[in-house]
């Protein structure tokens, strides 16, 4: 082992260890561990129960493994004396298949045999509320388009600020905060890094944010649509491809500044982005947020059309500038490691067949969307997204059916259980046919 995690926890005071794991459904898990019992752990794995989480087993599987990564070691700035680590999982000797970062790792591996590694930076939003989760914790962010409002960001100043110091702390390199287009929605950016760098980072976001929220007397969430009437929460990527440092998707004399092996691989990403939208879009609440009626602020700043341009926000991908693009389609309740996941083979599929993203439209899509003919739109609803996971070739080639199969039929146990409720709309409007 190249860092062993009994000594750094000596040389930095750990007391106990948080060896966590996402699984399908991008719940975070874990075991405290105290330092005194961490070689074990890191040696063997700190043992779970797959099927009492959200991964494909049965109780009559041997234990889930979980064997946490050194390289991904976060001391929490907060709470000092304990170490969080990012956990690969093992079921009888063999990495479990469907365990999100695995499948991550596998599409590393794929990429990696090209000598090529993706980059990605997201931008998460949140939603501020009560403890309760009925109302949002500042009562007085009513403003009908409080977009960047300075007066509601400042009033969660101490929050922001800790979550921010803490980013400053990690070295994550963050770069600026805002109120986003919803009342009671915030947004923290931090520097773009190596995709697997990413996804662990991505993961302990949405931890530290819920966890400081949640000391300040609030309730944080990632969920993609809570109010009917405001902007839903959005997680765009920025993805590119590099190869020994240099940007691949870079070229001066390519359209936009973006290279041929640049639109091959965004020909891949909007080939199959209807096929993966189970994966970016993973909760029935995902579907309101890219289908939605204009919001109280005036747009829903959301796709529901497979399209890309220049830098214009109103389509599922923006290139804003040379050497990225921006994916706009997934929301807040977005794996961090499968969506990744998902874009990277996707846009491998794209570079292997030399897929023809076709040409950008420059249009407002908000007011001109319904004119354009011969574009695919987005699934309407999470199981219409499963059908078209289950049957995607892309995904199955990709992926493996395994992979697939599992994800598929956890989530259709949850939309099955979903229509297994009758709604109050539903009361309200069908109690007296």
């Amino acid at each position: 082992m190249s860092v062993d995690l009994a000594d750094v926890a000596a040389e930095r005071g750990i007391k106990y260890f948080l060896i966590s794991f996402v699984d399908l459904f991008g719940h975070l898990r874990a075991k405290l561990v105290p330092a005194a019992a961490i070689s074990g752990m890191q040696k063997n794995g700190a043992g779970f129960a797959g099927f009492a989480t959200h991964i494909d087993h049965t109780p009559a599987h041997p234990d889930t493994l979980a064997r946490p990564d050194p390289a991904s070691l976060i001391q929490l700035p907060w709470k000092k004396e304990v170490g969080w680590l990012a956990a690969d999982l093992y079921c009888a000797g063999e990495p479990v298949a469907d365990a999100p970062r695995n499948v991550l790792k596998a599409q590393i591996a794929k990429a990696k045999a090209l000598g090529l590694q993706m980059k990605t930076g997201v931008e998460c939003e949140f939603f501020l509320l009560t403890r309760d989760g009925k109302a949002l914790a500042d009562a007085a962010d009513e403003y009908p388009k409080p977009c960047y409002d300075q007066m509601a960001l400042m009033r969660q100043y101490d929050l922001i600020s800790k979550i921010c110091d803490s980013m400053l702390e990690m070295g994550w390199k963050p770069y600026q905060n805002d109120h986003e287009d919803a009342n009671g929605q915030f947004e923290m950016n931090w520097e773009y890094d190596d995709v697997l760098l990413s996804a662990d980072r991505h993961v302990f976001f949405k931890y530290m944010t819920k966890a400081l929220a949640e000391e300040a007397g609030y309730r944080a969430t990632f969920m993609p649509k809570p109010f009917n009437d405001l902007t839903g929460s959005g997680c765009h990527m920025h993805v590119s491809v590099w190869r020994d440092g240099v940007n691949l998707f870079d070229d001066p004399a390519g359209e936009l500044g973006m290279s041929a092996l640049s639109y091959e691989f965004l020909g891949g990403v909007l080939h199959s982005a209807a096929d993966l939208c189970a994966i970016f879009n993973p909760t029935v609440n995902s579907f309101k947020r890219i289908n939605a009626a204009i919001t109280a602020s005036g747009a829903t700043w959301s796709p529901n059309t497979i399209t890309y341009t220049g830098n214009n926000r109103t389509h599922m991908v923006r290139i804003p500038e040379a050497g990225r693009f921006e994916f706009r389609l997934m929301d807040g309740a977005t794996n961090p490691y499968l969506a990744p996941a998902a874009i990277l083979m996707a846009g491998l599929d794209g570079i292997a067949g030399k897929r023809d993203p076709g040409k950008r439209l420059d249009i407002n899509m908000y007011t001109d969307g319904h004119k354009v003919k011969n574009v695919k739109r987005l699934p309407l609803n999470l199981l219409d997204a499963l059908r078209l996971f289950s049957a995607s070739k892309v995904a199955r080639a990709g992926f493996g059916d395994a992979v697939v199969d599992s994800y598929v039929k956890l989530k259709m146990e949850s939309w099955n259980q979903f229509m297994s409720h009758a709604s109050a709309w539903e009361r309200l409007h069908t109690l007296d046919v």
